[in-house]
């Protein structure tokens, strides 16, 4: 019966839809995003907003310790529709996007997925190792996200280990050592001793 129904396909005069009757979603994703990546769509809608009032979030930035996971996913999702509605509402949003490079939770994880000892190493070559392993994330973390549709200025990140972001970082501390709002005096604190560091409370395991 199929085969008896093909035969008139031809004879019908039925519209012919521009739109493809299969989604082909994995494929047509990928290809809308690298033309929003290719055609910088995003720079040119900021471009178009240039007189417009400005909307900027400010994003607490991922450690770059990992692979994103739902949490990150969610975070950045949800953030990334607020950022487009307001784009779409008229105002410029240039959003910068931007990774946590420094603490703990990296030199935990160089320190468990390359199984070396950090005190076999001089201060120096064991930070470079740590932000040899944070680029690493940076950009898979990058990849995942613009796989996910989030617009940014991804050409423009900021990273906390960069030396202009460290340089900002110490004049604000100066400014507020000079001003009085920095003060040292003796107190109890959370400390590892296998880590040989202070921990914060969120850090804290008990049993």
């Amino acid at each position: 019966m199929a085969k008896e129904n093909e035969k008139y396909n031809g004879t019908i005069n039925l519209p012919k839809p521009l739109l493809r009757m299969k989604a082909n979603l994995p494929q047509t994703e990928e290809t809308w995003l690298r033309f929003w990546e290719d055609d910088n769509v995003f720079e040119k809608a900021l471009e178009r907003r240039k007189n417009s009032p400005l909307f900027v979030l400010h994003d607490g930035p991922p450690y770059a310790n990992g692979d994103i996971h739902l949490g990150t996913a969610l975070n950045k999702v949800l953030k990334d529709a607020v950022n487009k509605y307001k784009l779409l509402r008229g105002f410029k949003t240039p959003y910068v996007p931007g990774w946590d490079t420094h603490g703990l939770p990296i030199e935990q994880q160089v320190t468990k997925q390359t199984k070396i000892n950090p005190e076999d190493f001089a201060v120096t070559e064991w930070r470079d190792k740590c932000r040899d392993f944070a680029l690493s994330y940076i950009d898979k973390q990058m990849k995942s996200f613009k796989r996910l549709g989030v617009l940014g200025l991804w050409k423009d990140y900021y990273a906390t280990f960069k030396p202009e972001y460290e340089g900002k970082e110490l004049e604000i501390l100066a400014d507020l050592a000079e001003n009085g709002f920095v003060i040292r005096k003796r107190r109890p604190v959370y400390w590892c001793p296998h880590c040989k560091t202070t921990l914060a409370e969120a850090e804290i395991e008990y049993r």
